[in-house]
This record gives C-alpha cells, sequence and structure tokens, in this order.
C-alpha cells in the first residue's frame, strides 16, 4: 500500500465497496497468466484476488483512458446481460462509444460496413464473452482492457483488470470505479468531492422483477383507493362524510336528540350564588 501514492491509493470506502460487492472473489479454476493475481485459494477452492492489484490495473487502464483527446474514440462493449447497463451508462457520463449487447463482426476491420468505427482504445467486461471484439482488436492494433475473472483468457488483452466479472453487483461496482477515476484524471470530478451518481445506476436490473415491483405498488394504490382514501373522496367531501356534517345541521340533529340539554334557568344561577355567599 506505500508503494501507491496517496492520489491513487484506494480508501477505505473503496475496498468496502469491492467487498461488498464480491469482486475479489473468482472460480475454482484459475488460467496460468491470472495466477499473478490471485491472493490465496479459499477451502472450498474458490480464488480470492488481490484487491491492491486490481486497484492498480483499475488506475492503470483509467490513465490510459485519460489520455485519449476525443472520449469517443473509447469502445466499451459488453456481450453479457450483466454489463450491458453498465457499459451504456458508462458510455453516458464519458463520453465514450457503447456497443450493447450482439457484436456485429466486421465492425473494427470491415470498411464498407455502416458501423465501421475505428476505436483508440477498446474495453470489454468479459473476454470470453467478447472475444470477437478483441480479435479483430488485435488486428488493427488497437490496446484492449478488460474486466478478467480467474479463468479468463488472457490473449490479446494489454491491460486486464482482475475481479469477477460474473455478477451483477461486481459488473456495474467495477464500471462505476472506472468511470469515475476517468472523471477525477480528466479533472471534471474533484478527489475530495462524492460522485452523485449512485452505483444502482450501473447495476443490471432484472425486467421481469421491475414489473412485479410496478404491478405490486400500482395494487397498492388501487387498495388505498377502494378503503376511501383515494382523490374521490376528498373531492366529494359532503357526500361522503355523510349529512351530519352539514353546518345547518349541527342544532337540529342535536336539539331533537336532547343531547345537548336545556340551558339553566336564571334564577337558579341566583340561588346558587346566595348559597355560596
Amino acid at each position: 500500500m506505500s508503494q501507491v501514492p496517496d492520489c491513487l491509493a484506494p480508501t477505505k470506502d473503496d475496498i468496502a465497496k469491492l467487498l461488498a460487492c464480491d469482486s475479489h472473489t473468482g472460480s475454482t479454476n484459475c488460467d496460468k497468466n491470472m495466477t499473478r493475481y490471485v491472493h490465496k485459494r479459499r477451502g472450498d477452492g474458490v480464488h480470492i484476488f488481490n484487491l491492491l492489484k486490481t486497484w492498480e490495473k483499475l488506475v492503470l487502464a483509467a490513465r490510459l483512458i485519460a489520455a485519449i483527446d476525443n472520449p469517443a474514440d473509447v469502445c466499451v462493449i459488453s456481450a453479457g446481460t450483466y454489463g450491458q447497463r453498465a457499459v451504456l451508462k458508462y458510455a453516458h457520463h464519458t463520453g465514450a462509444t457503447a456497443i450493447a449487447g450482439r457484436y456485429t463482426p466486421g465492425t473494427f476491420t470491415n470498411q464498407i460496413q455502416k458501423k465501421f468505427v475505428e476505436p483508440r482504445v477498446l474495453v470489454v467486461t468479459d473476454p470470453a464473452l467478447d472475444h470477437q471484439p478483441i480479435r479483430e482488436a488485435s488486428y488493427v492494433n488497437v490496446p484492449t482492457i478488460a474486466f478478467c475473472h480467474s479463468d479468463s483468457p488472457l490473449n490479446h488483452v494489454d491491460i486486464a483488470i482482475p475481479c469477477n466479472n460474473k455478477g451483477q453487483m461486481s459488473i456495474g461496482l467495477m464500471w462505476w470505479l472506472l468511470a469515475r477515476e476517468v472523471l477525477r484524471l480528466r479533472g471534471s470530478l474533484d478527489r475530495k468531492t462524492e460522485w452523485d451518481v449512485m452505483i444502482d445506476m450501473f447495476i443490471y436490473r432484472n425486467p421481469e422483477e421491475q414489473e412485479k415491483d410496478e404491478a405490486a405498488l400500482a395494487a397498492a394504490e388501487d387498495s388505498f383507493a377502494d378503503n376511501g382514501f383515494g382523490p374521490e373522496s376528498v373531492a366529494g367531501g359532503d357526500e361522503s362524510w355523510g349529512d351530519a356534517q352539514a353546518p345547518g345541521n349541527w342544532d337540529s340533529a342535536g336539539a331533537a336528540a336532547g343531547e345537548w340539554g336545556e340551558a339553566p334557568a336564571a334564577e337558579n344561577w341566583a340561588d346558587t350564588n346566595a348559597e355560596w355567599e
């Protein structure tokens, strides 16, 4: 930790976020080129990454991206479901070019294609799923940055960021950290101030769960309205609360029922005062 400059060193909050999102856990398999990033192996066979090396590679990748003059020359790709929202949010905040979903072969090599792009840096979420853009980037000499799992192949990968690229929480956090570090190195974000963008914006959310939440909210609103607390009951106050609350019915209703009684006679008050005297 002492070898890392203070401005680039991770804080306790950053390490806590990495641990909370399980970014330090790998799989039971480990590629021979990824053994340098593994700290130890648990009893169940799962490899644990060294978070200091993860942070160093993250900062190195951010320094490379921040050195690009045109932010649109940075291409971020995710073929996996969990990383599609993350790359779109990353591109929105940093100005990069995002390709979420299926990658069209020939995007980097075929100039006749309508979607042909010439990036200067390529960032992928998973080298195993995004092998096609990595291979094409090697043909045109584009440096490649990849979030690598313990069993990820490192062929044609220039900067490997060791992390858990299988979990949706970890993927969203890693893209959020990379975007924040790039903005800090560009000078758009101060290191002393917290980024106002929440990590939840980068984390994938299942559309079915979102629909269930919306349906539950709509059902709660309907039941609230059926119990007489809806806007209709507020608008028609005289009808919903009954005739007893009409201003002209208080005296007549009370007098008819005899609840209010009769006022004491004047002579009774005089007799009472005489007794006290």
